[in-house]
């Protein structure tokens, strides 16, 4: 006890080693992860996902464009006298998806490298690929964009196929200034061999808010850590109180002081662990003091029948070795003491063998209702000695499912319990009857003293007894037998007893 004291007190020195600290910890640790997650993708991937974004809408809406010039015949076409006339089925279809334009510069150019057809959206009014604005699907003075820049980058487009970039772009437009403040995103799509389709739009300067947002990350890093270790220690201290209160008192009962309870305050496991605790606390005081009450009955159990074994041994020894009839009077109440003696020890073996398992039930099919009356039968001598009335009612077969000999132990229990306290009337009962659901009940019945309100729950316990029988002969290990059988093949049991009037003891079995 003083050695595990010690490594108790010894574990308390280690302060980081509790769970408020740990939760702490973890909360912090947390809140850094949550952090350096905000921070990727609030400054190192807000630029990158939003390209992303722009370049999946532009590509969409040169997807849409491209679907509709692959359906139609040729947007140009020339009549007789060798006039341009436009498709206007095509310019129809076209224009009904002019909302997908919003904010952008579109152009359709022919196989030729000339542009057929513009549109000019962007709020900034300004494109880097088409510097002279043009209004909507305008196909009047689309020359002005057929630049020797627009007209390399429409044949790149055919001779390669499908393009996204950015500008400024180097490579190709190497006149276009890197250091210009507009940046577009450009996606160009090739239709056959009839068209190509250039969509663009700018790109807002993301990596000034990234930068605004990467400035105030040291600040809301500090406040968040500050509120998180706060709030973690405060909420450790509250989540572990249970527990702390729940340690004293199991050291409290590790001392032996059963009647410790914790309280419980919440309704969650917590409260429902403080409940198992004081149950167990509650269920460890009575076991402790069914074991101080079954050092009584068994030291009683055990003095009584050695004192006399010990002193009719030396009355036969000393006095009555010569006189026949009173040395065989003496040795036959030394054989019933070893009699008394053997059957306590069997019945402690028996509730262990039962109680621990180790005895498994051997089911088989029979009638329960013919049983019963077999063992019924063992006692008419006992009850035409005593002059008691059993009365059966074992009529109706009742079939059951279990194990003979168990069966036959648990009813012998309940008949002898109920001869141990038959009363005035001498009347005793034993019935067994249907039920539905293919169940059976017996039920054993006196008229005896019967049992106290506040003793009821306890007398299956082993070693226990009811104030009425204190004094009796017997260990109290008979109901116990009985309750550890008929748990073990899962069958309702319980007792109905009213003071004064008797007790019926019944179980169901199927």
């Amino acid at each position: 006890m003083m050695q595990t004291e010690k490594k108790r007190k010894g574990k308390k020195l280690g302060r980081f080693n509790t769970i408020s600290h740990k939760l702490t910890a973890f909360v912090i640790l947390m809140s850094a992860v949550l952090l350096l997650l905000v921070w990727l993708l609030s400054v190192k991937m807000l630029e990158p996902m939003y390209n992303y974004r722009v370049k999946e809408e532009l590509s969409h809406a040169a997807q849409v464009y491209c679907d509709i010039l692959n359906k139609h015949e040729d947007l140009v076409g020339y009549d007789a006298a060798g006039r341009k006339v436009i498709n206007s089925k095509l310019m129809d279809a076209l224009r009904e998806n002019s909302a997908l334009l919003a904010g952008k510069c579109f152009e359709i150019a022919d196989a030729q490298g000339r542009c057929l057809i513009g549109s000019h959206q962007i709020q900034s009014g300004r494109c880097l690929l088409h510097p002279d604005p043009l209004s909507l699907f305008s196909d009047h003075s689309t020359p002005q964009w057929d630049t020797p820049e627009t007209q390399q980058l429409r044949a790149v487009v055919r001779s390669r196929g499908d393009m996204e970039f950015t500008l400024p772009n180097a490579q190709l437009f190497p006149q276009i200034d890197p250091q210009t403040d507009v940046r577009q995103m450009v996606v160009c799509r090739k239709v056959e061999d009839r068209y190509t389709v250039i969509v663009s739009t700018d790109l807002e300067r993301v990596d000034q808010a990234a930068g605004v947002i990467k400035a105030q990350m040291p600040l809301i890093a500090a406040g968040l850590l500050i509120i998180s270790i706060a709030g973690a220690y405060g909420f450790g201290k509250w989540f572990t109180r249970p527990i702390r209160a729940l340690s004293g008192a199991a050291r409290e009962v590790a001392r032996g002081n059963y009647t410790v309870r914790v309280q419980a305050d919440t309704d969650d496991e917590l409260g429902m662990l403080a409940e198992d605790f004081n149950t167990m606390a509650r269920e460890v005081g009575r076991t402790s003091e069914l074991q101080r009450d079954l050092i009584a009955n068994v030291s009683h159990d055990l003095r009584t029948p050695l004192t006399l074994i010990k002193g009719y041994a030396e009355t036969v020894r000393d006095l009555t070795g010569d006189d026949k009839e009173k040395r065989d009077a003496q040795l036959n109440v030394i054989a019933d003491e070893t009699d008394r003696l053997s059957a306590l020890v069997n019945s402690v073996m028996e509730l262990s063998r039962y109680s621990s398992g180790t005895q498994k039930p051997q089911r088989v099919r029979f009638d329960l209702a013919q049983l019963c009356e077999e063992v019924a039968y063992r006692y008419e001598n006992i009850c035409e000695k005593n002059g008691y009335t059993l009365k059966t009612q074992t009529d109706v077969p009742c079939e059951v499912n279990a194990d003979p000999e168990m069966m036959s132990r648990v009813v012998h229990n309940l008949l002898a319990n109920a001869v141990h306290h038959v009363g005035s009337d001498g009347q005793l009962a034993l019935r067994v009857s249907p039920q539905p659901g293919g169940k059976v009940r017996v039920e054993i019945e006196d008229h005896g003293a019967g049992i106290a309100k506040e003793d009821l729950p306890y007398i299956f316990d082993k070693y226990y007894r009811s104030r009425s029988d204190f004094g009796k002969m017997g260990t109290g290990l008979g109901l116990s037998i009985t309750k550890a059988i008929l748990i073990s093949h899962g069958y309702a049991f319980g007792v109905d007893s009213t003071p004064g009037e008797g007790s019926v003891f019944w179980f169901t079995a199927q």
